[in-house]
C-alpha cells in the first residue's frame, strides 16, 4: 500500500533516474555513448561545447552551500603562498648557507640565499596574517557590527597563516583553491566543508567579492596582484560596494606598484589612491576595519 501513495514531489530525483537508467537490458544501442543521461556523460560534460555549463556548476556549487550555511559576509584576505612562518624560512635559510660553505661560489645558490633571506624578513607577514584572521574571527561581529567569516585562497603561505588564525580561534574559515601546476594544496586549517577546488579563476574572484565586507592584501606575487586589482577596478567602476581595501607593508606596496606615477600620467585619477589604505600591523588593519563600519553601518539596504 505505501508504494502506491503520492510522493511530496512530482519529479523523481536526478539520483532516483540515474539508478533506474542503469537497470536497462545490454543490447548495443544502450551501450552506445549516445544512450546515456546527459548530466551523467562525463565525455560531455568535459567537452568544449559545455564550458558554459562548468563555469554555471562552479558558481552553483559554492553559492549555494554558503547560502546554506548562512554565511552572509566575509573579510577577504590574499597574499603570496610563499611566505612562510620564520622556522620554515630559517630552515631554508640555514640550508643554502651549509650548501656555500661546500661551494662557496655558487652563483645560483647566492641568488637562491638572497631571495630566501627576503623571505624570512617576510615572515612576520606570516604572524601578522594570523595574528588578524585571528581577531576577526574573535572580535569581528562585536566591532564591526555583523558576523563575519575569513575567507583566503586555500593554500600555504600567507593563506595558511589566516586559515589557522581563524582555526586558532575556534572559529570556521573558507578556502577557495585553484588547480594550479604548483604551490595549491588546501592547507590544513582550512574548514573541511568550506574547502573548495575551482577550475576557473573568473568564478573564484567571483565568489572572493560576492559577500566581502573587506580586503586586506598582504605582499605577494602575480596571484595576490591579480586578485588585488581586480577588486580596485570593480571599486574605481563602481561595481562592488563600498569597502576597507587594506594593503599590508606600505613599504613593499609602494617599491612594487607607483600608484602617484599613475596619477600623474593621467591613467588613474587623483581620487582612486583613496579606494585602498595602507597598515603595517594586524592592530592596525583591524581598527580600520572596525572605523569603517563604525562610520558606515550595515543596514537591511546595503547588505545588513
Amino acid at each position: 500500500m505505501a508504494k502506491n501513495r503520492p510522493r511530496s514531489r512530482v519529479y523523481p530525483t536526478a539520483k532516483e533516474t540515474l539508478r533506474a537508467a542503469a537497470k536497462h537490458i545490454n543490447t548495443e544501442q544502450t551501450q552506445s555513448p549516445t544512450y546515456r543521461l546527459a548530466f551523467a556523460d562525463d565525455d560531455f560534460l568535459l567537452s568544449d561545447s559545455t564550458r558554459a555549463v562548468r563555469l554555471m556548476l562552479e558558481w552553483s556549487k559554492f553559492d549555494e552551500l554558503l547560502e546554506s550555511s548562512g554565511i552572509e559576509h566575509t573579510i577577504v584576505m590574499f597574499g603570496s603562498a610563499r611566505i612562510g612562518t620564520r622556522d620554515e624560512m630559517q630552515v631554508r635559510v640555514s640550508a643554502l648557507k651549509s650548501a656555500l660553505k661546500l661551494d662557496h661560489d655558487n652563483h645560483d645558490l647566492l641568488t637562491e640565499l638572497a631571495i630566501a633571506e627576503r623571505l624570512l624578513e617576510k615572515s612576520a607577514y606570516y604572524e601578522a596574517a594570523h595574528a588578524l584572521a585571528y581577531r576577526i574571527a574573535r572580535d569581528g561581529e562585536s566591532q564591526f557590527g555583523f558576523p563575519c567569516t575569513v575567507i583566503t585562497g586555500g593554500g600555504p603561505g600567507i593563506m595558511e597563516a589566516c586559515n589557522r588564525g581563524a582555526h586558532d580561534a575556534g572559529a570556521d574559515s573558507i578556502g577557495l583553491n585553484i588547480v594550479l601546476p604548483t604551490e595549491q594544496h588546501p592547507n590544513p586549517f582550512t574548514t573541511p566543508r568550506y574547502s573548495f577546488q575551482f577550475h576557473y579563476f573568473a568564478i573564484r574572484k567571483m565568489h572572493f567579492l560576492m559577500r566581502a565586507r573587506a580586503i586586506v592584501v598582504f605582499p605577494g606575487g602575480y596571484g595576490t596582484l591579480d586578485e588585488m586589482f581586480e577588486t580596485l577596478t570593480l571599486r574605481q567602476t563602481g561595481r562592488v560596494t563600498r569597502m576597507p581595501i587594506i594593503l599590508m607593508g606600505e613599504q613593499y606596496w609602494r617599491r612594487l606598484i607607483n600608484f602617484e606615477a599613475m596619477v600623474e600620467e593621467g591613467v588613474i585619477g587623483a581620487s582612486d589612491l583613496s579606494l585602498f589604505c595602507y597598515a603595517e600591523t594586524a592592530d592596525e588593519a583591524f581598527d580600520q576595519i572596525t572605523s569603517f563600519y563604525r562610520q558606515y553601518p550595515l543596514t537591511p539596504d546595503n547588505g545588513g
